[in-house]
C-alpha cells in the first residue's frame, strides 16, 4: 500500500513537471506559426488623383531665319543666347555682286528713259509733219500724191507704236531693278521678331548657297521669359483624365533634371490629336503652358509631369495597401470568406475574356467597391467600401463601415521573429 502511494506521488509530480513544460510549449508553437500582419491606420486628409508623364521644354514659338541670297558672310552682330530686337540686323552678306546688278540695272531704267524721250521727240516731228502734209493737200491735191501722204500717217502710227514699246521697256528695266534692290536688302539678315537666339548656324567668312533650298542661319524663339511649352506624351487610357483636367483648369505640376528642388507650376495648353502608335501603345501629345520669369526653363530639358486630375481636402481615406492586399481564405473568419469571391479582381480574371463591352463597362464602374480586411482575434474580418478619388497611397471612402484611426491590413509581416 505505502508502495502504491509513493508511486502514485512519483506519478502526479511528472504529470505536474510535464503540464508545466507542455502547456507553455504548446502556446511557444501556436505563437509561432501564427500570421504577423502589416497594418496602417485610416486618417483623415488629402487625396489627390494625378497622371505621371515625361516631356521635353521647347520654346512657344521657334522662328527659323534664313538667307535668300547667296554669297559670304560678311559680318555676324550676334551670338548664342544673344536678345534681339524686331527688325534688328542678324548677320551681312557681302553684296559686291547684288550691289552690282542693281546699279547695272539702274542704268538700265534710266537707258530705258532716255529711249523712251527720243521716241516721243520723232513722235513729236511725226505728227507736225503730218500736219502740214494735210495742209498742203488742202490748199493743193498735185502738192503730195497718196502715196507721200501714206507716208506721213504710217510714219507717225510706227512711232505711237514704238513709244508704247518704249514704255513697256522702261516698265521691265524697273522691275528688274526693284528685283536687283531687294536682293541687295536680302544681304542684310533681319529677324523679323523679337526673341533669343538659340542657335547659330554660320560665322563671318563661310559661304552660304541658296540656289537650291534656303540654308538656315539663326533660330530665334520670342517670349521665352513670358512662358515655355511642355510637350509631354500621355497614353490614350488617361486622356480622359486629362481632358477633364483641362476643363477644371486644375495645375500641371512638375520638376527638371537643373533645378530638382523647384517645383514648377503649369496649365494644360493643348490636347492634340494627332496620336502615334509605337508597338501597340497609342499615346497622345498635350502641350503644357508655364511661365519662366526667372529663365529656368531652357530649350530640351526633360520635364517629370504630374497631371492634377482632381484634389479633395479633409476626407476620410483608407491606405492604398489594403486596397492590394487579398488573404487567402484559411485567413479569414468564416463569415466573411463569401467576400472573397465578389472582389472585382477575381471576377475580372475569372469572366474578362468572356465579358461585352457593355459588361467590360458596368464592371469598371463596380471597381469603385472593394473589400478591405481587419484582424478580429485569429481571423481577419472584411468590410465592403465604396470608394471616391484614388491617388497612389490613399482612397477615399464614400461608403462602408470604416472609422479613423481603424486599423486595417495592407500585408504579411515576413520579417523573422525576435528581429
Amino acid at each position: 500500500m505505502r508502495r502504491l502511494m509513493k508511486w502514485g506521488v512519483i506519478l502526479g509530480i511528472l504529470g505536474g513537471i510535464g503540464y508545466a513544460v507542455t502547456v507553455p510549449t504548446m502556446a511557444w508553437i501556436k505563437e509561432r506559426s501564427q500570421v504577423r500582419y502589416l497594418t496602417a491606420k485610416v486618417s483623415i486628409g488629402r487625396v489627390e488623383s494625378a497622371v505621371n508623364s515625361t516631356g521635353t521644354v521647347k520654346p512657344v514659338r521657334e522662328v527659323q531665319i534664313g538667307a535668300f541670297v547667296s554669297g559670304p558672310i560678311k559680318q555676324v552682330y550676334v551670338d548664342f543666347n544673344s536678345r534681339v530686337e524686331a527688325n534688328q540686323v542678324l548677320a551681312e552678306i557681302d553684296d559686291l555682286l547684288p550691289r552690282a546688278a542693281y546699279e547695272r540695272d539702274l542704268a538700265s531704267v534710266s537707258t530705258a528713259k532716255a529711249d523712251y524721250n527720243r521716241v516721243l521727240a520723232l513722235l513729236e516731228q511725226a505728227k507736225r509733219n503730218e500736219e502740214r502734209a494735210v495742209r498742203l493737200q488742202k490748199i493743193n491735191k498735185d502738192y503730195l500724191s497718196d502715196t507721200e501722204m501714206d507716208q506721213f500717217v504710217y510714219n507717225r502710227m510706227s512711232l505711237e507704236a514704238q513709244l508704247g514699246l518704249a514704255k513697256a521697256a522702261i516698265e521691265q528695266a524697273e522691275a528688274n531693278m526693284k528685283n536687283s534692290k531687294a536682293n541687295l536688302g536680302y544681304t542684310k539678315i533681319i529677324t523679323p521678331v523679337a526673341g533669343t537666339i538659340i542657335e547659330r548656324k554660320v560665322d563671318p567668312g563661310q559661304t552660304v548657297a541658296s540656289a537650291f533650298q534656303t540654308p538656315e542661319l539663326f533660330t530665334v524663339a520670342p517670349e521665352m521669359e513670358k512662358h515655355m511649352h511642355i510637350h509631354a506624351t500621355v497614353d490614350e487610357a488617361d486622356i480622359g483624365l486629362i481632358r477633364a483636367a483641362e476643363r477644371r483648369k486644375q495645375p500641371v505640376q512638375f520638376t527638371v533634371d537643373a533645378y530638382p528642388n523647384d517645383l514648377f507650376e503649369g496649365l494644360i495648353y493643348q490636347i492634340r490629336k494627332n496620336g502615334t502608335t509605337n508597338q501597340n501603345v497609342v499615346t497622345y501629345p498635350v502641350v503644357i503652358e508655364a511661365p519662366n520669369p526667372d529663365l529656368k526653363l531652357m530649350p530640351g530639358m526633360t520635364a517629370n509631369i504630374s497631371f492634377l486630375i482632381e484634389v479633395k481636402e479633409n476626407v476620410l481615406r483608407i491606405p492604398a495597401g489594403a486596397l492590394r492586399f487579398t488573404p487567402l481564405p484559411t485567413q479569414v473568419h468564416p463569415d466573411d470568406r463569401e467576400l472573397l469571391n465578389n472582389s472585382p479582381e477575381r471576377q475580372n480574371q475569372e469572366n474578362g475574356t468572356r465579358l461585352t463591352a457593355s459588361q467590360k463597362a458596368a464592371l469598371a464602374k463596380g471597381r469603385t467597391r472593394r473589400v478591405v480586411w481587419y484582424k478580429d482575434g485569429e481571423f481577419l474580418r472584411g468590410v465592403t467600401v465604396v470608394l471616391g478619388l484614388i491617388d497612389s497611397q490613399y482612397a477615399e471612402v464614400l461608403e462602408g463601415d470604416v472609422t479613423e484611426g481603424q486599423e486595417l491590413v495592407t500585408g504579411i509581416d515576413t520579417t523573422p521573429r525576435g528581429s
